[in-house]
């Protein structure tokens, strides 16, 4: 019985690592080190697949499970990609803490306030999604993970590769805006997605997936590390292919 309840918290505890690197992440934020923050972002998208797969082998659903898994979400996903963002459009404008002096600094701390776009519209997400039984098997909006992922790709990306055109699109605080108004918009719409959830191994039902695998595939092969930022607009192309299918 100990051993059981042992193994009903599995998933919980995990869920609680994916909190854990949305937390440090922010913190990594706050000091300037977008890099190590991105990674920590992605290191909770792993922990958050690892919760809800522990949960199926274990058959170890709970109510308090779900709401945790939002709220570390909410945190991971929205609050810690939105302040990597927001860290972004200070460099970009030089402009560090809001502080409201003149009119220019009001113009700044205006622009740099569209980045609570993000973390407001992903724990709307949550919310609908966590009501929305129209949603077991696919997505409607955005999911939260993948708009972490379309933050951190950029960041990483741009570390690695040296490209200058990713230190021109997170230089220019025009593209950062459009990008921040663009995924939380997406988030809280009713596009259908794919659901990454495998079933079975079938070809059939599976078209979109197949389709996502084999772009992302070819292009890391072609173009390396480059290719991290068009992961999510494939995943978009490949739903919508699906769709067709």
């Amino acid at each position: 019985m100990i051993s059981n309840f042992k193994m009903k918290h599995i998933p919980n505890f995990i869920t609680s690592l994916n909190l854990a690197a949305g937390f440090f992440a922010i913190i990594f934020a706050a000091r300037g080190d977008v890099v190590t923050a991105s990674w920590l972002i992605l290191a909770a998208m792993i922990f958050d697949f690892l919760d809800g797969f522990s949960a199926r082998l274990l058959k170890a659903y709970s109510a308090i499970g779900r709401e945790l898994d939002s709220l570390a979400d909410v945190v991971s996903f929205g609050v810690a990609p939105g302040f990597i963002i927001y860290q972004l459009l200070n460099d970009s404008l030089s402009i560090y803490g809001p502080m409201i002096a003149d009119s220019n600094s009001v113009k700044a701390t205006l622009i740099l306030s569209t980045t609570v776009l993000m973390p407001v519209c992903a724990a709307l997400r949550l919310a609908i999604f966590n009501i929305d039984t129209t949603q077991a098997t696919t997505f409607k909006g955005l999911p939260t993970p993948a708009n972490a992922l379309a933050v951190i790709s950029v960041v990483i990306a741009g570390h690695y590769s040296h490209s200058a055109i990713f230190s021109s699109f997170t230089g220019s605080p025009i593209l950062l805006i459009a990008f921040t108004v663009i995924l939380s918009l997406m988030m809280v719409s009713r596009i259908p997605l794919l659901s990454l959830k495998v079933s079975n191994l079938k070809v059939k039902g599976n078209e979109g997936r197949l389709i996502l695998a084999g772009l992302v595939v070819v292009s890391f092969a072609i173009f390396g590390i480059n290719a991290a930022p068009l992961i999510i607009p494939f995943y978009i192309i490949a739903s919508l292919l699906s769709l067709l299918l």
